[in-house]
């Protein structure tokens, strides 16, 4: 079971980003289950009480919202889980210093349900969705040669002694949702199509750094 938060204070866009979720869960076979805030306070409440949240879909300016530093304190509490913003306002200058706090994506709320339904796929894909490229940003090309970040490196160890999916997500009290889009991601920056191929890449790299120190 997948668990998304979705933070907004305007029902009718809960409804909406509820409606995209679910189809595209649906789509994957996906079971999830919508956790709702209305207010910052409740967004916290949620976190708090939620541990293992797989997506958070945020609104920035709700009621007693704080901004940036908001998702600069959700992005410490929860450093596993894809965050995207949604928001009213589309100024380069926000969406840009959005994706630098850490957010996974900027998601306008004038976006159509299928520009949405391709942000928020993007994510879960393991890359960053950019409105002003206009597309999804972390392609293959532009993410191969990336470093892995430290929990890419410890989701790949796992993978490598044999842990499955389920079994990863268990060890690092993380959904599944969140290793398949951590894997993705590792794929793209190793270069490579496959899990094996991963793995290949990963037990050479530790046999490099053995016979190198160095490096």
């Amino acid at each position: 079971m997948q668990n998304v938060l979705i933070a907004d204070d305007h029902p009718l866009f809960r409804e909406a980003i509820r409606d995209v979720v679910g189809r595209l869960f649906a789509a994957r076979g996906w079971p999830f289950r919508c956790l709702e805030a209305t207010e910052t306070r409740e967004v916290f409440e949620v976190v708090e009480r939620e541990d293992d949240l797989d997506l958070i879909l945020l609104d920035l300016f709700m009621p007693g919202a704080n901004g940036l530093a908001d998702l600069a304190d959700l992005r410490n509490r929860l450093p596993a889980t894809p965050i995207i913003v949604i928001s009213s306002l589309e100024d380069a200058t926000v969406i840009r210093r959005t994706l630098a706090c850490g957010a996974a994506g900027f998601v306008p709320k004038s976006l159509s349900k299928e520009l949405m339904t391709a942000a928020i796929q993007a994510v879960l894909s393991g890359g960053v969705y950019d409105p002003v490229a206009n597309a999804p940003a972390g392609a293959p090309p532009a993410a191969a040669g990336e470093p892995l970040t430290p929990r890419q490196i410890t989701v790949l160890a796992l993978l490598s002694n044999g842990r499955s999916n389920k079994q990863i997500a268990n060890e690092l009290d993380i959904g599944e949702v969140t290793v398949k889009a951590h894997m993705t991601a590792i794929l793209r920056k190793l270069g490579v199509t496959t899990r094996a191929e991963a793995i290949v890449a990963f037990q050479r790299g530790q046999l490099a750094r053995l016979q190198h120190p160095g490096l």
